[in-house]
């Protein structure tokens, strides 16, 4: 019985994992995200305030 659940709770586990991984890499590479991305990037770079544009 153990075992069962513990092969069933590692597996979940994975799946979970991967799922959030697939989702977060989707939302950084997504097209819709890379102006956003390239802002934060040269943000260091800046003289200027974060709020100002």
């Amino acid at each position: 019985m153990y075992e069962t659940l513990s092969s069933f709770a590692q597996t979940g586990g994975l799946i979970y994992f991967v799922a959030i991984f697939g989702a977060v890499l989707a939302y950084a590479l997504w097209p819709k995200n890379q102006k956003k991305f390239d802002k934060a990037a040269s943000l260091p770079l800046s003289d200027r305030e974060p709020g100002d544009e």
